[in-house]
């Protein structure tokens, strides 16, 4: 009875119902023999030492080792069944200093029940790792590095944002606004200011990476600024299911579906599956586009800078601009000439046949489509496009 008491007080969550202490003599000596089965509810771990690596142990061999804090997360998610942002957070001892002001300027009023509600507090009464990111503790940061040129050979600045992911956001948008130039053209008397990259779409590009990013990664949200381009890189990749077809056809499923509720309570978003369109409004009727790219484990989007285009827009640029025309026109013929030799062609071929971004692939598939070339079947990875009869 002693024995199990100090089990039960040492251990949690607990682990009674897995052990079973047993009395028994053998060769005239009293031995006591605890049996231990797999429980439901791992890991455990020693109070006096919390849910962290000093606390939770794993036996490996013949020795016992303290499990790392990729392996105390992985098997939260793998027995737990749930998704990250639900599983029980590592870290208890948070503060929600800046969510408490922007809930506070918003007059949305945040205590325990509403804490519950939103799903930062679990069913064991313990917080949540959607509170883990919403608190002042947030492990994750976001990294902008400011380059000069067009690679990553000269670094003009690089900060490191912390905090809660709150915070991240508003100081990251600060920064980004500080080296987001304005050029002044004039329209007779008038005078017309153009930033390099549209606030809308920096916003969207922005907040697009922090909801969306897969949090089970320990790695930073990286966002990466060069003479002619803004890159926001965020962990995770697409959904699992979704395609970047669905993606531009509108189609959105969360990956972090509550912390994107609290972003909506908050309005800083105002839908799910609207990011993607605002982003390419904002540059309606500009030269270059914005780019999104997937790889795996990876989301990328990539906005053009609108000024830097036009100061090189020289004469030199106009034939380079006939070149890539002639270039595209090539490109669609080797799609359609494919297609019909091998009665179909997908996306993926597209890439390897132009060496090119699936992106771009798309585009070029979308234009054949609209022009009368091909017309698409199917949906998704299934989607395929043949002649147009």
């Amino acid at each position: 009875m002693q024995i199990a008491n100090s089990l039960k007080d040492a251990l949690a969550p607990d682990v009674m119902p897995f052990v079973r202490v047993n009395t028994e003599e053998i060769e005239g000596k009293r031995i006591i023999e605890i049996n231990v089965t797999t429980g439901t509810n791992r890991p455990y771990y020693l109070r006096e030492k919390g849910l962290k690596p000093s606390g939770v142990y794993v036996r490996k061999g013949s020795s016992t080792q303290p499990m790392t804090e990729e392996g105390i997360r992985e098997m939260i998610i793998q027995n737990s069944g749930r998704s990250f942002e639900l599983c029980r957070s590592m870290k208890q001892e948070l503060t929600f200093q800046t969510l408490q002001e922007e809930m506070k300027k918003r007059s949305i009023e945040l205590g325990i029940s509403q804490m519950r509600t939103l799903k930062m507090i679990g069913e064991d009464g313990l917080y949540t790792n959607l509170a883990l990111l919403l608190s002042d503790q947030c492990e994750i940061t976001t990294k902008v590095a400011l380059f000069q040129g067009l690679d990553k050979e000269v670094f003009r600045d690089r900060k490191e944002f912390t905090g809660s992911i709150l915070k991240q956001l508003e100081d990251v948008y600060q920064f980004i606004e500080l080296v987001n130039k304005t050029q002044a053209t004039f329209s007779g008397l008038n005078r017309l200011d153009k930033k390099d990259y549209p606030e809308a779409a920096i916003r969207e590009a922005l907040l697009n990476s922090i909801v969306h990013r897969d949090y089970s990664f320990s790695g930073s949200n990286l966002i990466n600024i060069y003479e002619n381009r803004m890159e926001f890189v965020s962990l995770g990749g697409l959904v699992p299911g979704l395609e970047l077809e669905s993606i531009f056809l509108g189609v959105s499923q969360s990956r972090n579906p509550n912390l994107a509720a609290v972003f909506y309570r908050m309005t800083l978003i105002e839908s799910y599956g609207t990011g993607i369109g605002k982003i390419q409004r904002a540059y309606k009727n500009e030269s270059k586009q914005p780019e999104f790219e997937t790889a795996k484990g990876v989301f990328r989007v990539t906005l053009p800078n609108r000024n830097e285009l036009e100061e090189k827009l020289t004469e030199p640029k106009i034939c380079d601009d006939l070149a890539e025309r002639k270039s595209l026109v090539q490109q669609k013929q080797k799609i359609v000439d494919y297609a019909r030799e091998n009665g179909k062609i997908t996306r993926k071929e597209v890439e390897e046949l132009l060496h090119a971004g699936s992106t771009k692939a798309f585009r070029l598939l979308k234009e054949l489509c609209e022009e009368g070339w091909l017309e698409s079947y199917g949906n998704g990875k299934l989607s395929c496009y043949v002649l147009k009869s």
